[in-house]
């Protein structure tokens, strides 16, 4: 199945090279895969990954373990930011 992944700020620096001019990377990933293994998957430090969506949808650090990702779905992730 595929997942697109959008990675900002200092999180983009995960991403390939090519990937980088839009944020985004479309992964194929098998079916049950869930936010958390993404981020695991991709070596994203867990504390860097402080805002996460699934299509535009908040999912808190205790529900990723178990939120399940579905064909089709964009998982975007910021990490804390700071600024005045």
């Amino acid at each position: 199945m595929r997942v697109a992944l959008k990675l900002y700020a200092s999180l983009a620096d995960h991403l390939p090279p090519q990937a980088r001019r839009d944020n985004r990377l479309e992964l194929d990933v098998e079916p049950g895969v869930t936010v958390l293994d993404l981020i695991e998957r991709m070596q994203l430090p867990k504390r860097s990954c402080h805002l996460v969506l699934v299509n535009g949808v908040y999912v808190p650090p205790d529900a990723r373990a178990a939120r399940p990702l579905a064909h089709g779905d964009e998982l975007a992730i910021w990490p804390p930011i700071a600024g005045g």
